[in-house]
């Protein structure tokens, strides 16, 4: 019986098996991928988490994470914005973020199957039975739910989300190029989508974009879509043409939905994007993966502590995630009606050039207040 499996190890899954194995909790972590390794994601980390993430003992500065505080967006037709990023963020890799605090987990005494998958997850007299792809049970007092966008695990609880339209594919890549500044996140539109590009460490930039299945569907394979429709944005074109692609394929994830979720199904505690998916433009989803997965481990830990019951547990979770984060997802899946349409994108880059306070204002939105570098609450509190 462990106190507490964590189905998927992204960040959310991570920072929570971090925090709650570190004040004593006995903590399984099942993750179908084995350490490192890429995921499709845009890899900008919003400054709101930096204090929270050092004061877990992540050496960003040692990572070589870069410091971005300047952000530029284009139309399809390549005109080109600028504006100061208020609160600024870092870039790094999921591939050596993800790899570091899986360090110090291990460290820490989180339990990690690896290579495996959850089959099943159900509830019974109050507490938890998990079933993975080689038979192997597991039972634990709770169960977070930290596997990701889209997963069978969703299907089978009926989650709501799945019986709606999932039309978007996402596209990652890591290059190199001697032609963008390294303090600049940049977000160029292009026909049904838009690009995201910063840099990482070691010298290498984030290419990710996010379009549609449709796109794909019409084109037949990546690159013919990438040259007939991306390359239709200069500054894409250019970055393509000029900067040496790292990777002999891309990372690929479909099916991704915006769709709003519950924070709590079958009693289910869901963190990071099983959560929530905040749309990829607003460049908030690694930053609101970590503060889910320290406000999940904050009442999880009051629930194991014997402070809450459970009733109270899980409408606690979800009433403070809403307060959260519910109004950044609605920010972002509005916002993001302006962009991918070529009309549309026009019209928003002539009206954030004259309201600049506008813009700044929509990434206030879906940035929140920097969090306090104050860990879980110890067992003796």
């Amino acid at each position: 019986m462990y106190d507490v499996i964590i189905m998927g190890g992204g960040l959310a899954g991570l920072v929570s098996a971090l925090e709650l194995s570190r004040v004593g909790w006995s903590v399984v972590l099942v993750e179908r991928k084995t350490y490192p390794f890429h995921k499709v994601c845009g890899e900008y980390v919003s400054n709101e988490v930096r204090p929270y993430m050092e004061a877990l003992g992540v050496d960003l500065a040692g990572l070589g994470a870069k410091a971005i505080n300047r952000f530029q967006f284009s139309s399809p037709s390549g005109r080109l914005l600028e504006a100061p990023l208020d609160l600024g963020g870092f870039g790094i890799s999921r591939f050596t973020l993800d790899y570091a605090l899986y360090q110090l987990a291990l460290e820490a005494g989180v339990t990690f199957l690896l290579g495996k998958q959850v089959e099943s997850a159900t509830f019974q007299e109050d507490s938890f039975r998990v079933t993975l792809n080689d038979t192997e049970t597991l039972q634990g007092r709770l169960v977070i739910g930290a596997f990701g966008k889209r997963s069978k695990l969703d299907k089978q609880l009926e989650r709501a989300f799945m019986q709606q339209p999932s039309p978007y594919i996402g596209v990652k890549y890591h290059i190199r190029t001697d032609t963008f500044p390294e303090d600049v996140i940049a977000l160029h539109n292009f026909p049904d989508g838009y690009c995201g590009m910063s840099a990482v460490e070691d010298g290498k930039y984030c290419l990710c974009y996010l379009t549609t299945r449709r796109n794909l569907k019409q084109f037949g394979n990546i690159p013919d879509m990438e040259r007939t429709i991306l390359y239709q944005n200069p500054h894409l074109k250019q970055i393509y043409e000029t900067a040496e692609f790292l990777y002999n394929k891309p990372e690929v994830i479909n099916e991704i939905s915006f769709a709003p979720k519950k924070a709590v199904e079958d009693h289910i505690l869901m963190a990071g994007d099983s959560a929530g998916l905040i749309t990829p433009l607003c460049g908030n989803g690694m930053a609101m993966a970590i503060h889910g997965a320290r406000l999940v481990s904050d009442v999880a830990n009051l629930y194991l502590n014997g402070q809450v019951n459970r009733p109270q547990l899980e409408k606690q979770y979800q009433a403070e995630w809403s307060r959260l984060f519910a109004r950044r997802l609605w920010v972002g899946r509005n916002v993001q009606r302006l962009f991918g349409d070529a009309w549309l994108s026009e019209w928003a880059v002539t009206l954030f050039g004259t309201f600049r306070p506008l813009l700044r204002e929509v990434m206030r939105q879906t940035h929140g207040e920097v969090i306090a570098a104050t860990p879980v609450s110890p067992l003796s509190s």
